[in-house]
């Protein structure tokens, strides 16, 4: 038998599970079409369409592995995307895409002066968000051309980061799997290994405006949100965890009931002078089925809802306060407030914090994360 390194084995992986471009060019699905979207770089990059027999489109390319679009009908049966986003790939290269659709990645969300112990060793990686690091890092995984294929009704995403990229420890090789059901679920899975301890945190940043993307601040504050969490991790300044878990009661977190988004952001405003939500949220365990119940966002004026399932232990809820002057699909213009994120993911600077869910992956081990967007009209 030969014995391959740590990254041949990755790399061979990668190339077993038919993910390596060019081992399939085209879709065995009907309900998947593929189209080629531009190039960064050098890079080709595809875009994937799902469709389902109820009216819902899901839209998703190898640039980031990113959602570009969810089409989905109202209660009169009118469609729209609700996911913010570009009409082409140029508006995603550019500085001041929030990450709109992207996975973000290795380590999603922020870590504390871009700094971590494993055993004996200090890891110092690059810094993008003051004195901290944001999503991976400068060209975390949103910034990268995945490798894709479609298996069956699925189209399958994926990456090898190499060892020591934007700092990390370890090659890793990450695959995320976009499924749209008859049910009008969104079922996505990513899974990562590695080759050395390493922290793992992947998620999906879709910005969401469930009446419409163009639609802006206005119809987001009449969207009523539950999201199942009595604790929050508590953040400073920076928005970098002090490490306190504090009960949400009494506070704008707690959203354990229907609460409407522009009372809720109006009420963390005082709170904390932040301009709305940009919090973990700690989601309490169901019990039986690791998918735990997340939260579930209704416009009334449409009817369309979204409930969010996953087996993560937290979930980052934002609603777009850093949102500049951005100019999106059809010529729309996205400001403050536009959308809200449902990120689930570990809590945020895990890697430091000892009372916090452990975000370090072993070699032979595996970093699983499965989440369900249920789509809905509200009768």
């Amino acid at each position: 038998m030969t014995n391959h390194g740590p990254r041949t084995t990755l790399a061979l992986l990668l190339v077993g599970a038919c993910l390596a471009r060019g081992t399939e060019t085209a879709p065995r699905s009907k309900g998947i079409s593929r189209d080629a979207f531009g190039s960064a770089g050098s890079q080709a990059v595809d875009r994937y369409t799902l469709r389902n027999g109820r009216g819902a489109e899901v839209q998703v390319m190898s640039y980031g592995a990113t959602v570009t679009s969810v089409k989905l009908p109202d209660r009169s049966g009118g469609v729209d995307d609700v996911v913010l986003g570009f009409d082409d790939l140029d508006g995603y290269l550019k500085a001041d895409n929030p990450y709109f659709g992207a996975v973000v990645g290795r380590v999603a969300n922020r870590i504390k002066n871009g700094r971590f112990k494993i055993g004996n060793e200090t890891y110092q990686i690059s810094l993008n968000d003051g004195n901290n690091t944001l999503h991976g890092g400068l060209k975390g995984f949103d910034k990268k051309v995945w490798s894709s294929c479609v298996e069956d009704d699925k189209v399958v995403f994926s990456y090898l980061s190499s060892d020591g990229e934007e700092g990390f420890p370890g090659a890793v090789l990450a695959s995320v799997t976009y499924q749209l059901t008859d049910s009008n679920e969104l079922k996505v899975t990513w899974k990562a290994t590695s080759t050395k301890p390493t922290p793992i945190n992947l998620t999906n940043h879709s910005y969401f405006n469930l009446c419409g993307h163009a639609n802006g601040s206005q119809c987001i504050y009449e969207h009523l949100v539950k999201i199942n969490a009595d604790y929050y991790t508590v953040t400073d300044h920076e928005n970098i965890p002090t490490g306190e878990i504090a009960s949400v009661t009494s506070t704008p977190f707690d959203l354990r009931n229907y609460t409407l988004l522009k009372t809720g952001i109006l009420s963390v405003s005082k709170f904390d002078d932040k301009d709305g939500y940009d919090h973990n949220l700690c989601i309490k365990p169901d019990g039986g089925d690791d998918l735990r119940f997340v939260a579930k966002v209704v416009h009334p004026g449409s009817g369309r809802a979204l409930e969010l399932r996953s087996n993560q232990p937290g979930v980052q809820f934002y609603t777009g306060n850093s949102i500049g002057e951005i100019t999106g699909k059809g010529g729309s213009v996205y400001r403050k407030h536009g959308a809200f994120c449902l990120e689930p993911q570990d809590y945020p600077d895990a890697v430091n914090h000892a009372n916090f869910p452990n975000s370090i992956v072993l070699p032979g081990n595996e970093y699983i994360h499965r989440t369900v967007y249920r789509f809905s009209v509200e009768q």
